[in-house]
């Protein structure tokens, strides 16, 4: 692992460990800097502010674990490894989502879910003449749905066990991104 990378991670590790007992707009760059063990211009090198510091986190942490569930057989394990993790992560998160930081909280949860969506839909629709611009709002209509039942999820305590959302959410959405996609085909060949 390189040097910068092993810096970054350890400047990670110090913001996640201090969230667990202090609200994220308390915390600042001084007391990462001092849990880490680092000066302040190591964080400034790495990090315009902690605020990047926490999309950092979320993009390198939990984004890696999807890459491999972006098919149609696989899309599920994908939604689940995104609710393990923030299970896994339950303060981190949770003080991200009741902070200022909560827009990258939310980025997380929208890019990787509309990036697994896509890529189900891309699958799909091989063979079918359908606009990209209507594939992507497809996309985008389940990832806002999708998004807005994880944030409930978290804002409810998180008491209902990922499985069981993951097997609700399987039963609602089978076979209606194929029946939208080819209602979108039918619409282009029509024209």
């Amino acid at each position: 692992m390189s040097n910068s990378l092993s810096t970054k991670k350890s400047l990670a590790c110090s913001l996640k460990k201090l969230m667990r007992k202090t609200e994220l707009n308390k915390i600042s760059v001084k007391s990462i800097v001092d849990d880490c063990k680092v000066n302040r211009q190591t964080f400034y090198y790495h990090f315009i502010d902690i605020y990047d510091l926490l999309e950092w986190i979320y993009k390198t942490e939990a984004i890696e674990s999807i890459s491999e569930c972006k098919s149609y057989e696989t899309w599920t394990e994908g939604f689940y490894k995104i609710f393990v993790y923030i299970e896994n992560n339950r303060e981190f998160c949770i003080n991200s989502l009741n902070s200022l930081g909560r827009n990258h909280l939310d980025n997380y949860i929208y890019s990787v879910t509309n990036d697994l969506i896509i890529g189900v839909i891309n699958e799909i629709s091989e063979g079918m003449i359908v606009e990209d611009s209507d594939k992507q709002f497809i996309a985008d209509f389940y990832t806002v749905a999708f998004t807005g039942l994880v944030v409930k999820w978290m804002h409810n305590g998180m008491r209902e066990k990922p499985k069981e959302i993951i097997e609700k959410l399987s039963e609602l959405i089978e076979g209606n991104f194929l029946r939208a996609l080819e209602r979108y085909s039918k619409k282009e060949n029509c024209s």
